[in-house]
């Protein structure tokens, strides 16, 4: 098959998570007749996007992300919105003891568009917080999401307006001899795709009657950033390590107790919350933590999100398509031959 893809109309995406129903969307958008493949029949346990935190937050990310991941992330809630209507914009929230005041001071350096809020404010955004934060910084625009609830959506959606969806464990690249392919496989395409890696996450769901948040707290931590984010019915996620790893299976004991350590922290009650669920799986990475596009043959590889799934799958998603259906090769375009 030559280059331009944009005269075949008919388009198979590889895997089901955050990366390929996003992908399948904009196809559909574009008028391709799309056809799922995943080894799971539905959004479950076994994608690294079940496990997400939701937190649709570019100002916070870009204290420690790429530039293009401010740039390309703020589109990320209104897409979503669009999508599935589960967006709650709430903004973040992010806090520090006060002996980590001077990394509170850094983090608002780094980046923009906060507000600095003084303990009675921080109180008044977040009374179950009991005031035990002195300074704050909330960044109005962000936003967050369940990102169960929203894969479930997005693929419901999808359904509704003609994709089919299979279950099956295929090869892109032997489908790629008769088919145009997008690998959206994340970690599980590690083998065959050059340079990515797997950072290990970490993460728990509580739940705790005893508080009630509104928005995603961030807790400046001085080894991983925490953060807790509400997902309704006094049911939060608490996350998550980033561990040079691709170990998917188990937590390690040091990792839970880091994350409950963070949630008391942030309120005594979390002390007193049931631990409904330990989540632990890999995310796709390249070297400089950034999605990459690749085109070689039949087969279009999207991968790369990192911790950044919700928040650029979006804009990964309307890069393949429109490289199908212009030809120009987008900001995250790599040559297969690059290393």
């Amino acid at each position: 098959m030559s280059k331009n893809a944009s005269t075949q109309n008919k388009v198979i995406v590889v895997g089901a998570g955050v990366a390929g129903l996003c992908v399948a969307s904009e196809l559909l958008d574009n008028g391709f007749i799309t056809t799922v493949i995943d080894r799971q029949s539905k959004p479950g346990p076994k994608s690294c996007s079940w496990w997400a935190g939701g937190m649709l937050a570019p100002f916070c990310e870009s204290e420690s992300a790429e530039p293009s991941v401010l740039k390309f992330g703020q589109f990320a809630a209104t897409w979503w919105q669009e999508k599935t209507g589960l967006v709650r914009q709430n903004g973040s929230l992010v806090i520090a003891n006060n002996r980590d005041h001077a990394d509170l001071q850094r983090f608002a350096k780094l980046t923009q568009n906060h507000v600095s809020l003084n303990q009675q404010q921080v109180s008044a955004l977040e009374p179950d917080l009991d005031g035990r934060f002195v300074r704050g910084l909330y960044y109005q625009s962000e936003a967050h999401l369940s990102p169960r609830d929203a894969l479930n959506k997005l693929r419901e959606n999808l359904l509704i307006r003609g994709a089919k969806f299979l279950t099956q464990q295929v090869d892109p690249q032997e489908l790629g001899k008769q088919h145009l392919v997008i690998d959206c496989r994340g970690i599980k395409a590690k083998s065959s795709t050059k340079g990515l890696r797997g950072v290990k996450g970490e993460m728990l769901i509580l739940r705790c009657p005893d508080i009630n948040l509104q928005r995603p707290i961030r807790l400046l931590h001085p080894r991983i950033p925490l953060y807790i984010v509400p997902r309704g019915n006094n049911v939060y996620m608490i996350g998550a390590t980033m561990i040079e790893s691709g170990a998917r299976k188990y937590a390690t004991a040091r990792s839970v107790m880091e994350l409950l350590s963070a949630g008391d922290a942030v309120s005594p009650s979390f002390g007193e919350a049931e631990i409904l669920e330990i989540g632990v799986d890999s995310r796709p990475a390249f070297s400089d933590n950034l999605p990459k596009v690749r085109h070689q043959g039949n087969v279009i590889t999207a991968n790369g999100l990192y911790r950044h799934g919700f928040l650029l799958a979006p804009t990964l998603a309307k890069m393949v398509t429109q490289y199908l259906v212009d030809e120009v090769e987008p900001e995250w375009f790599e040559s297969s031959l690059s290393n």
